[in-house]
């Protein structure tokens, strides 16, 4: 694991510990978290709910953000539109894959596709924005 990975988990772990996905890598502008389905994530007709992949999705800028900028809590979510592609199987992890497009002073934008375990087409798209505090000076 790297430093990075290790440090952003802590923070997640202690201050989210609704955080249910797992940092796979961090860096080079991006980020990839897996999380794990269980049946509290589906929703009827056996489908992992639309809540859970957009929360993979934030979760997944949000570690990405801080791979870039570092631990900055009060990074938050201004804008987030997802296309649901296709339906993810309910007995398989959902691994959230994200690139970061641009990080400025105040604002983050960055993209997410979210994969079903064992397909190598995406079952949802995300585009995701993210307003950054601002530094206090000392």
């Amino acid at each position: 694991m790297t430093e990075k990975v290790e440090q952003i988990g802590a923070f997640m772990t202690t201050e989210f510990p609704q955080f249910k996905c797992t940092i796979e890598a961090v860096g080079n502008a991006g980020a990839t978290v897996i999380r794990r389905i269980g049946p509290d994530e589906l929703r009827p007709g056996g489908t992992v709910s639309g809540t859970v992949l957009m929360g993979v999705a934030d979760e997944a800028l949000y570690v990405a953000i801080f791979g870039e900028i570092g631990i900055v809590p009060l990074a938050v979510t201004t804008n987030l539109t997802i296309n649901f592609i296709r339906k993810p199987p309910a007995s398989k992890y959902i691994k959230g894959v994200c690139k970061l497009m641009k990080v400025g002073k105040s604002l983050a934008v960055g993209e997410v596709n979210l994969y079903s375990a064992g397909m190598n087409e995406s079952v949802a798209h995300i585009v995701g924005t993210y307003s950054i505090p601002p530094k206090r000076s000392r």
